[in-house]
């Protein structure tokens, strides 16, 4: 588990993500789909999908649209940020 400040610069880094589970923990505490984000960013459903699961990263202009997008989720919902623990 990263400690907090790491969390809170991979929050406001222009371009640096914050881990795929509070990308996707964030993208689901706003009530958005996959496909709507994808829209939003001007990309692919698959490539959230992926991007969520960790499988892949987003290119350099998508990944800045991408982390602009996480950060104002991020001041909506702040506590969608922490790293939830494993469900085991």
């Amino acid at each position: 588990m990263l400690d907090p400040l790491r969390r809170v610069d991979a929050l406001v880094d222009d371009d640096t993500l914050p881990s795929p589970r509070v990308r996707q923990h964030l993208r689901v505490t706003a009530g958005l789909t996959q496909a709507e984000v994808a829209d939003a960013i001007g990309v692919k459903r698959v490539a959230v999908a992926r991007w969520e699961a960790g499988l892949t990263k987003p290119h350099r202009g998508n990944r800045l649209k991408y982390a602009h997008f996480l950060r104002r989720l991020a001041e909506k919902y702040p506590a969608a940020t922490q790293e939830a623990p494993d469900e085991d």
